[in-house]
């Protein structure tokens, strides 16, 4: 037989002992050592990241993002306590090395590698005392990087790509800047298709 109330509302209802409640209230009091030293600890941990942090990019929203991710992972690993504890520390570093490359740029400036460029700044011709930023090409590569990334370099000549191409089909380094931006954004997608295919498992 259905009982007229939920279980829930029948522990809510039920009275705890006395002695119960003192002993609880003994053994929090006894635990506020440790939560002082915890406490300490964390904010030494969180010093850092928080004098450093910024509010106008995501760069920073990344950082402590990643510096929460490190001391989960090193507390996963160092405890080992499940079957699963590794290989959630792990999949916390790969997102570690990821937002790294995200907030570096690491895949978008790779092209840069492939060439030898000149920069330097030239006077305007108005007199203002400003100046234009100039660059030359002396020499690149470009064709090892897109050997690097067939799949890619297909689909940008196929079209894709946030850089416009119109009038410029063979330009090679409009071709990297957009293997590059391309590669750039597999990084940012990988890193929170991983987060949110695992992160509700990682737990101790």
């Amino acid at each position: 037989m259905e009982p007229e109330k939920d279980i829930f509302e029948t522990w809510r209802d039920k009275k705890t002992p006395l002695l119960r409640r003192i002993k609880w209230k003994i053994e929090e009091i006894g635990a506020l050592p440790r939560t002082i030293k915890h406490g300490f600890k964390n904010l030494w941990y969180w010093l850092p990241v928080i004098w450093s942090d910024r509010n106008w990019d995501s760069h920073y929203t990344l950082e402590i993002l990643k510096h929460k991710l490190t001391a989960q992972s090193n507390y996963i690993s160092e405890r080992d306590i499940h079957t699963r504890a590794q290989y959630d520390a792990r999949n916390m570093r790969i997102c570690i090395s990821l937002i790294d490359k995200v907030n570096d740029e690491t895949y978008s400036s790779a092209y840069s590698d492939y060439a030898n460029t000149k920069h330097w700044f030239e006077p305007c011709d108005d007199d203002s005392g400003n100046s234009l930023w100039k660059t030359r090409e002396l020499s690149e590569t470009y064709d090892e990087y897109f050997a690097k990334y067939p799949l890619i370099h297909k689909r940008v000549l196929a079209g894709e790509g946030v850089f416009g191409r119109e009038g410029r089909e063979e330009d090679k380094q409009i071709i990297a800047m957009n293997i590059g931006q391309i590669n750039q954004d597999r990084a940012h997608r990988l890193l929170f298709n991983i987060l949110h295919d695992h992160m509700l498992a990682w737990w101790d």
